[in-house]
């Protein structure tokens, strides 16, 4: 689905579009809750997927940092870290593109993903509030890259809830 060729046309659109003079303040660190459905392309292994990040406020080259924890109802997990980057498509709207390695586990007698290292890369669209928290749809796609003896490929479409680091330490 994702060939290194597509990949890179993608990063470099990606690229040229976060050139463009941003008409917002930064936005803080978030934690990004979400819940999906795992395996709902090949269906080898369907079920709900729960998802865990920290994305950072840090940028280098427009690029961010975060942190990723991911558990299926059919007992597969993913741990990983990567990079995102934020564009702003007007005040509100935020499409954000991301990839990190992960690490895997829970292979079932229905779906093997040949390795336990996956990359996965995502595209998330969000509505931006007034709070700067988001509220996004996504699409994912896990895959070992060929390193393995096989590499089945998984994806996963996922409801993201952001919500500012700030908001949740003023909870406390």
């Amino acid at each position: 689905m994702f060939s290194p060729r597509k990949l890179a046309a993608a990063l470099t659109a990606v690229m040229i579009l976060s050139l463009a003079p941003e008409a917002r303040a930064d936005d803080p660190d978030f934690l990004t809750v979400s819940a999906g459905w795992f395996d709902f392309n090949r269906k080898k292994d369907e079920g709900g997927e729960f998802r865990l990040e920290y994305r950072s406020d840090y940028k280098l080259w427009g690029f961010k940092p975060f942190g990723t924890l991911s558990a299926t109802s059919t007992g597969m997990t993913f741990v990983g870290a990567g990079i995102l980057m934020d564009i702003y498509l007007g005040r509100r709207l935020v499409l954000t593109p991301s990839f990190a390695p992960t690490y895997w586990q829970g292979a079932t007698d229905d779906l093997d993903l040949g390795h336990a290292i996956e990359f996965r890369s995502q595209l998330e669209v969000a509505y931006r509030f007034d709070d700067r928290s988001r509220l996004g749809l996504s699409v994912s796609h896990y895959s070992n890259a060929s390193i393995g003896d096989t590499n089945p490929g998984t994806e996963s479409v996922m409801l993201n809830y952001s919500i500012p680091i700030t908001k949740i330490k003023k909870m406390f």
